[in-house]
């Protein structure tokens, strides 16, 4: 029997994995709409292979699969803009886009960053590692496009549950329903942020899911109608439809009165029931407010059921690796909670990251003083502020680079007031692979200019515990205690608690050719620099400077006048940190010696691990340990009459 002419090109076309012939959205746009279901199949299916072994955000990508593909079926981009907010949820857009060929590498060196890039795609309308800033910015845009010669041209903000939260998202939605732009927000509700979504905001999603609508409201004046006599009829007929109206329109009510027309709740599993909304929307002359469905860590059972490894997983662990160090985070709690228990002042508060800061154990032990606000860091301090102006005293577990976010806060109603709020700052210095929106980087230059701050770092989880004890019991102002990501080194942590000198820094080995002061994470690698140097004859102090502000004075002036160079080493910008710190003082008592400020450079790190990515600032033992025998030959030289020659700076 003979083969029709193109049956079998056509058979081998239809045997061809689906995501085989995607490499752009326009390619996307040659399938036809049954063919959706099953694309969605195969990308949750290489979501899951790839991030289970690398790491990374994978249940809310895995929840919004089918409502990336309905989103570049519908639109066409990168004409028309796809802003997501955050891209913890964008790994299928990714796909979609032209990177499958290089998704393993994603959060890897070199590699894909976790979350969007303008750099990385011009698919990527808007790059953000902070959430809520979405509806902003693609509202720029659209107000951008009707300025344009190209009106038409379309734009969609896709935004989580949690992230509405943020106060930002308000702000932008408040402009959005006074411009009657063309502009669709697209509420990505998938019930399950990294932790349970807190305020009146989730309560009222949760009115919306289990809404009965327009329908029940509708049989039940039927059988009304069916049951009452004709003279009570007319009078509760009014009751009820008034009633049932009203509910009717409740869960579309905020969004209508913002100016926006709500469409939903849409199942935001159906790629049908997208499309079909998506196309309605871009009907719409004004902005849309289309609220989708979605399970958080859909086709992979411990995302769909865990809320950590819902919102994230992490690479496994090497066969037989030792057990590591506890947690920075984890010993902070561990220490709050046993503060908490001898001082009813003490408060917990978070910004929607009890897990990531280690507050959630605290909140099993003290659950009516932990306060999670949501994605509200603004609010978090000035929260934290009343409550300290009222004799409580308040930590707030944050995240380095979530602080920034609330700069006015912590100058204007902490700072300005002298308010005691102690301010433990998680994942300061490099994030690793989370890459440049999360790198902790910046904290020790923004909050060292503040007036009454009191700033530290530990060298190691047992000096850990001991600031904040002298955060909490000895100093009656703002404190800012800065740590890194992950483990710690390893030290024992069986004495009891106590307060440090406010102001005091420890030398841990005493020299005369050179000082290496160093302050918190890098402490450790000073003390690696000092045997390198040790080994050429180089005797050298090492200085844990635990302080930034107020700095030891009195022993940096002995150990310039005993060693005469200064190597200072930091895991913050050069610009503003510690090492401006100490030359700021040296200035202004008119000592002048050779100085080094070993810092994290002025550029843009991307993701690699955070031992990687000192290597690349600089800041390793071995990079230390260069820039000291430099000061110290360049010394030796100029004491024998020749020019002194400044060292080059590392990194």
């Amino acid at each position: 029997m003979a083969v029709p002419e193109g049956s079998a090109a056509t058979s081998e076309q239809e045997e061809t994995p689906l995501l085989d012939r995607i490499s752009s959205p326009a390619d996307l746009k040659s399938l036809s709409l049954s063919h959706l279901p099953a694309l969605a199949a195969e990308i949750r299916h290489e979501l899951i292979d790839i991030v289970s072994r690398n790491g990374g955000h994978l249940g809310a990508s895995l929840g919004a699969i089918e409502l990336a593909i309905a989103l570049h079926w519908v639109f066409d981009s990168p004409r028309d803009r796809i802003v997501w907010d955050v891209g913890h949820q964008a790994y299928a857009h990714k796909l979609l886009t032209g990177r499958r060929g290089r998704f393993a590498t994603i959060r890897q060196e070199d590699g894909l960053s976790g979350f969007l890039s303008r750099d990385e795609s011009e698919h990527d309308a808007f790059g953000a590692g902070h959430a809520s800033t979405s509806i902003s910015a693609a509202l720029g845009m659209a107000v951008a496009f009707s300025r344009s010669a190209e009106p038409e041209r379309r734009v969609a903000a896709v935004i989580g549950d949690g992230a509405l939260t943020g106060g930002m998202a308000f702000e932008a939605l408040n402009n959005a329903g006074i411009l009657e732009l063309p502009f669709l927000v697209i509420l990505n509700d998938n019930e399950m942020s990294i932790a349970p979504n807190v305020g009146a905001m989730s309560r009222y999603l949760d009115r919306v899911r289990t809404d009965p609508r327009y329908n029940r409201a509708k049989d039940e004046l039927a059988r009304i109608t069916e049951r009452l006599p004709q003279g009570e009829l007319l009078v509760e007929l009014g009751k009820r439809w008034k009633d049932s109206l009203k509910e009717f329109i409740y869960h579309s009510m905020i969004w209508e009165e913002l100016g926006f027309t709500y469409m939903g709740p849409i199942d935001g599993h159906d790629v049908r029931a997208l499309v079909d909304a998506l196309r309605q929307a871009a009907l719409v002359p004004g902005p849309v407010f289309l609220h989708v469905v979605t399970q958080k860590g859909r086709g992979f059972a411990g995302a769909e059921t865990d809320r950590e490894r819902g919102h994230a997983v992490s690479a496994p662990s090497l066969p037989g690796a030792p057990p590591a160090p506890p947690k920075y985070q984890d010993v902070f709690a561990q220490t709050v909670i046993e503060l908490a228990g001898d001082d009813p002042r003490i408060v917990a508060i978070t910004a929607a990251m009890p897990t990531g800061t280690a507050l959630a154990k605290f909140q099993a032990v003290y659950p009516d003083r932990f306060f999670d606000v949501g994605i509200a860091e603004q609010h978090a301090v000035t929260f934290a502020a009343g409550l300290a102006a009222e004799g409580m005293r308040p930590v707030v577990g944050i995240y380095s680079t979530f602080l920034q976010r609330a700069y006015d806060q912590i100058i204007h109603d902490v700072c300005l007031q002298r308010l005691p709020v102690t301010f433990a700052i998680d994942r300061a210095g490099f994030a690793g692979d989370d890459g440049r929106t999360h790198h902790g980087i910046f904290d020790l230059t923004y909050l060292r200019c503040l007036p009454n701050m009191t700033v530290m770092a530990p060298k190691d989880e047992n000096e850990l515990r001991h600031m904040l004890t002298t955060a909490i019991q000895d100093v009656d102002g703002p404190v800012a205690i800065r740590y890194p990501r992950g483990a710690g080194v390893g030290v024992t942590m069986t004495e009891p608690l106590h307060s440090l000198p406010v102001g005091r820094a420890e030398t841990i080995r005493a020299g005369s050719d050179i000082a290496i002061l160093a302050l918190g994470a890098m402490v450790l690698p000073a003390e690696r620099a000092a045997d390198l140097l040790a080994a050429d004859g180089i005797d050298a102090t090492v200085i844990n400077a635990r302080f930034v502000k107020p700095l030891d004075e009195r022993l940096i002036l002995e150990v310039a006048a005993r060693c005469g160079a200064i190597v200072t080493v930091e895991e913050n910008v050069k610009a503003g940190g510690f090492g401006s710190a100490i030359l700021e003082f040296l200035d202004s008592h008119d000592v002048f010696v050779p100085t080094q400020v070993l810092a994290v450079p002025d550029r843009v790190f991307e993701h690699a691990s955070q031992g990687r990515l000192r290597e690349l600032a600089g800041l390793s033992p071995n990079h230390i340990a260069h820039a000291a025998r430099a000061l110290v030959t360049s010394r030796k030289l100029g004491a024998a009459g020749e020019a002194f020659a400044p060292a080059k700076p590392v990194g």
